[in-house]
C-alpha cells in the first residue's frame, strides 16, 4: 500500500498516544493516558492496524535495548539516596501485597477454575514479560496449550485492571495530602522545596547550590549528546553488572543512577536536561503496547471468564493484605494499594500514571512538588519491586507445578 511506510506507522502510534494524554488532562487522570492508548491499541490491532505497526514505525528495537536502560538509569537522576532508603515500607507493603495476591489467587482461584490455568496466570498476573514467557514455556512443555496462551494473555490485558484502580487510589491519595497541606498540617522549608522542585519525569531542579564530588561541566562541552553520551555509559556499567550478579540490569540501572547523580557526574533529570525524554519514554510505551497484538478477539474470548476471576480474586487478595500491612506500618492504605497494584503494568506505566495525577490535582508548583515527594518514588521502587524482582522468582516456583 503506498500509503503506508514508516512515517504513516509512527503518525498512527503517536496519534494513539496524544489521544491518551487528552483524554487523561479532560478528565484530571481520573482516566490514565495509558489505559486510553493500550484501548485504542488493542482495537486497532482487532480492526485496521498492521500486526507490525510498532516495528514498521521503526520504534524497535532501540525502545526496548537501549531506551529502557536509558529510562531506568534516568529515573535514578530523580530519586535521592535519601528517598531510596525511606522506600523500605513500599519493599514490606509490595512483598506483603503479593502475598496476597497469590495465597487468594491460587487457592479461591483453584476451586472456581482450572487449576493449570491459575499455575499459568498468577505469575504473569503478578509481574511483566519475563514471568509470562517463563510459564507460557513451562505450559507448552507441559502440553497445555490453552494454559500457555492463557499466560500471554493475561501479561497483555492486565493493566486494563491495574490502570484505572492505581488512577483511582492516587487520586484520594493526592486529595488527602493536599487537604493536610491546606490545613497547614505540613510546614515544608524552602530546602525540602527546592529539592521536591525536581522529583519528577520531566521536572528540572536547580541544583547548582548543591556541592559534588565532580565539578559542574560548562554548557559548551557538556551539550545534549554528552549528557545521553554519559547516560548511555552508566546504563552500560549497569547491564555489565546484571550480567555478573544475580541481580537484574535494571535494578543496577537505578542505583547507579542515583550514584552517578550523587557523585556529579549524571545531571539530574538529565533526560530532560537533553531534551530527548518524551521522545525515548513514547518509544518504550509503543514497545509495551506493542505486545497487545498477540491478544486476538478469538484468544480473549476464549479465556476471558477465568481471566476476570482471577484478577479479581487476585487483585482483592492484594488489597486485603495491603490494608492490613498497612495499618501495621503506619501509611496510607491509598498509598499501599497502589504500590501493589504496579505488579499488574510496571515501568514505566507507574511513572506516567503517578505524575500525570499529580499535575492534575494542582497547578501550584510547590503543591506539586509536595505531592510527587510523597508518590513517585514510592511508585517507582514498587515496580521495580513487584514486577523485576519477586515475579521472575514466583514464575520460576510456578513453573514446577504443571
Amino acid at each position: 500500500m503506498v500509503l503506508y511506510n514508516f512515517a504513516s506507522a509512527f503518525t498512527i502510534c503517536a496519534i494513539a498516544f496524544v489521544i491518551g494524554e487528552w483524554v487523561s488532562n479532560a478528565t484530571k487522570a481520573w482516566i490514565p493516558s495509558v489505559f486510553v492508548t493500550a484501548c485504542i491499541m488493542l482495537v486497532g490491532y482487532w480492526t485496521c492496524f498492521p500486526r507490525e505497526i510498532v516495528t514498521n514505525a521503526g520504534i524497535m528495537p532501540f525502545a526496548n535495548t537501549i531506551g529502557l536502560f536509558l529510562i531506568i538509569t534516568h529515573i535514578g537522576t530523580i530519586i535521592s539516596i535519601k528517598q531510596l532508603i525511606q522506600q523500605w515500607r513500599t519493599i514490606v507493603v509490595c512483598l506483603a501485597g503479593l502475598a496476597g495476591m497469590l495465597i487468594a489467587g491460587y487457592y479461591i482461584g483453584s476451586l472456581v477454575m482450572d487449576r493449570t490455568l491459575v499455575i499459568a496466570g498468577l505469575p504473569p498476573l503478578t509481574g511483566g514479560i519475563v514471568a509470562a514467557t517463563i510459564m507460557k514455556t513451562a505450559a507448552s512443555n507441559a502440553g497445555l496449550t490453552t494454559a500457555s496462551v492463557f499466560a500471554i494473555t493475561m501479561y497483555c490485558v492486565q493493566g486494563f485492571a491495574g490502570y484505572p484502580l492505581t488512577a483511582i487510589c492516587l487520586q484520594l491519595e493526592g486529595k488527602k495530602l493536599l487537604k493536610k497541606y491546606h490545613a497547614g498540617e505540613v510546614t515544608l522549608t524552602p530546602e525540602q522545596i527546592k529539592e521536591m522542585s525536581g522529583i519528577g519525569l520531566t521536572a528540572i531542579a536547580d541544583d547548582s547550590h548543591i556541592k559534588k564530588l565532580l565539578p559542574k561541566l560548562s554548557d559548551k562541552i557538556n551539550t545534549p549528546v554528552f549528557m545521553l553520551c554519559k547516560l548511555a555509559f552508566v546504563a552500560w556499567l549497569a547491564i555489565c553488572a546484571g550480567q555478573v550478579t544475580p541481580i537484574n540490569g535494571a535494578v543496577w540501572a537505578l542505583i547507579f543512577g542515583i550514584i552517578a547523580t550523587h557523585i556529579g557526574f549524571l545531571e539530574s533529570n538529565v533526560l530532560s536536561r537533553s531534551t530527548s525524554y518524551w521522545i525515548i519514554m513514547f518509544g518504550l510505551m509503543m514497545f509495551i503496547f506493542d505486545g497487545l497484538k498477540d491478544c486476538t478477539p478469538e484468544m480473549l474470548a476464549s479465556i476471558i471468564i477465568p481471566m476476570i476471576l482471577l484478577i479479581v480474586i487476585g487483585v482483592i487478595g492484594m488489597g486485603i493484605m495491603a490494608f492490613v500491612i498497612s495499618k501495621i506500618l503506619r501509611m496510607s492504605f491509598y498509598l499501599a494499594f497502589a504500590n501493589g497494584l504496579t505488579a499488574l503494568y510496571g515501568f514505566p506505566c507507574d511513572a506516567i500514571i503517578t505524575e500525570m495525577t499529580c499535575n492534575s490535582l494542582t497547578d501550584d508548583k510547590v503543591e506539586r512538588g509536595y505531592l510527587m515527594s510523597h508518590m513517585f518514588p514510592s511508585m517507582i521502587v514498587g515496580g521495580f519491586v513487584t514486577v523485576t524482582f519477586t515475579s521472575v522468582l514466583i514464575a520460576g516456583y510456578f513453573a514446577t507445578l504443571f
